[in-house]
């Protein structure tokens, strides 16, 4: 059911989208989610009953329907979060907004038509006790005016000297006058009624007409606010798709950001060899003096080894000679040693035979 009625004067002053919540009615202190997504927030004004009101509608649901009064108050709870509460409902209604300047903007406008509202009850208060005194001094001019003409009557009866009959005339004559008095005051009102009824004939031409171009405006803006909810839709798809795409590119970032630290404890570490490096590579010019000392050194020890080595080779061919010589020496002393046992022998046999001449001479 619309909030709205098909043929009243109520329209849109104020719109803006908002998250809507309402007060746990068990707790009241928790609030419940009254729609699954932000939805449009208007406040209406009806011009005949010269009220103010808030709706809201998500799909076919009425989720807000309150009437202002001068005795509400919208209170920011955050920056941007507010409530009011609705006696009439028996709740409390909670908005979320997107951004802070939206829910200041809404509160203005709530205050501003509160002030409406305020200013709307006096006028009406004003105008029921003005009528309220018009009905009441008119209600006593009447009998007075007709106290006037009867004691006037009673002053001219007491006047005049004439007979029954042309008294009789005279009252007759001032009852019509009476009544010719009332006819015509009757006939002032019956044509200030008809002028009203026509006005308001007219008033309510006007409101018809005014309807159907507010239905037909509403048929646009509800078919407008499909097309929107359509769009939101899709950029809402697009928002997660870019979401995931968001997350995905965190993750590489947070891969990157740890390969980053990597490296760079690995450039720390390079850069500490590098610094022995350089140290090293300060020694090295003494490194390679002495390197090439030892060079020297090592080609002289070569050169020496080298003539150490034939001295070596000479000393075992000499060596060798000399072990052929021994071989031969011994061979030669071998021989000679047999001849000289030979010689020896030869000798004792001598010496026997002498030693035998010897005694036998």
């Amino acid at each position: 059911i619309s909030p709205v009625p098909p043929y009243s004067r109520e329209q849109p002053i104020f719109t803006t989208r908002a998250h809507v919540f309402q007060i746990d009615p068990s707790t009241k202190k928790n609030w419940v989610p009254a729609s699954k997504q932000a939805v449009t927030v208007s406040y209406f004004y009806d011009s005949t009953r010269n009220s103010y009101r808030i709706i809201s509608v998500d799909g076919a649901k009425v989720i807000i329907n309150s009437t202002i009064t001068p005795n509400m108050t919208f209170t920011k709870t955050s920056q941007k979060f507010g409530q009011w509460a609705d006696s009439r409902a028996n709740t409390v209604f909670g908005l979320g907004f997107p951004s802070e300047q939206q829910l200041t903007k809404f509160a203005e406008k709530f205050q501003e038509v509160k002030e409406a509202a305020k200013l709307a009850r006096d006028r009406s208060q004003e105008k029921i006790e003005t009528s309220s005194n018009h009905s009441q001094e008119s209600g006593r001019e009447t009998p007075s005016s007709t106290r006037a003409s009867s004691v006037n009557g009673t002053d001219d009866e007491k006047a005049s000297h004439g007979g029954p009959a042309e008294a009789h005339l005279k009252s007759e004559n001032d009852k019509l006058k009476i009544a010719l008095a009332q006819s015509s005051s009757n006939v002032k009102k019956w044509e200030t009624e008809l002028q009203t009824l026509r006005e308001s004939n007219a008033r309510l031409t006007t409101a018809l007409q005014e309807s159907a171009a507010s239905i037909e405006h509403w048929k646009k803006q509800f078919s407008a606010c499909k097309e929107e909810n359509e769009q939101l839709r899709s950029k809402i798809e697009e928002l997660e798709e870019q979401c995931n795409e968001i997350n995905k590119e965190k993750e590489r970032n947070a891969q990157l950001s740890r390969r980053l630290q990597e490296l760079e404890t690995e450039l720390q570490d390079k850069e500490l060899e590098l610094e022995e490096l350089r140290k090293q590579g300060e020694i090295i010019p003494q490194l390679m003096s002495e390197c090439e000392s030892v060079s020297q050194q090592l080609q002289a020890a070569e050169k020496k080894n080298k003539d150490l080595e034939e001295k070596v080779r000479t000393l075992r061919t000499e060596v060798e000679e000399s072990k052929h010589r021994q071989t031969n020496l011994k061979t030669e002393l071998k021989n000679f040693l047999e001849v000289l046992d030979g010689k020896i022998d030869e000798l004792h046999d001598f010496r026997q035979g002498l030693s035998k001449l010897g005694v036998d001479n």
